[in-house]
């Protein structure tokens, strides 16, 4: 999963432009599912859990090769939401019993960072990936 986190970080930069933001952060979500829906097509499977009425996150569930992997998708909204996300993943991970997990967060400012990196957070692993 790290490897189609980090391609999907590389495909995204590549084709997406500030020209594209209203677009994206409408759909930046199910870009990402058509993204994945080849990768583990008759291999695994993924789950949808919106969390929220006014859509701006939702958390996705692969299963892949007998193995669960968590993605929590944010749209940035500055690093106290983000670390918000972080808390909330870190407690999808206890509860689905998995020490690593995945937050993709979209980011619309002007002056963003952007990037993949890994982080310890509440003794889990994210890999938490920028576009």
């Amino acid at each position: 999963m790290d490897l189609v986190m980090t391609k999907f970080y590389e495909y995204y930069t590549s084709l997406y432009s500030q020209e594209d933001e209203k677009f994206t952060e409408k759909y930046g979500r199910k870009i990402f599912l058509m993204y994945l829906k080849p990768i583990i097509n008759g291999v695994g499977n993924f789950y949808v859990e919106d969390q929220s009425r006014n859509r701006l996150r939702s958390d996705i569930v692969v299963d892949y090769l007998g193995k669960q992997h968590v993605i929590e998708c944010k749209i940035w909204h500055g690093n106290e939401y983000n670390r918000r996300g972080e808390d909330q993943l870190a407690e999808y991970l206890n509860a689905y019993h998995t020490e690593k997990g995945y937050l993709l967060s979209f980011n619309f400012n002007k002056e963003k960072n952007v990037g993949v990196k890994t982080i310890e957070h509440q003794g889990k692993t994210l890999l938490e990936v920028v576009v």
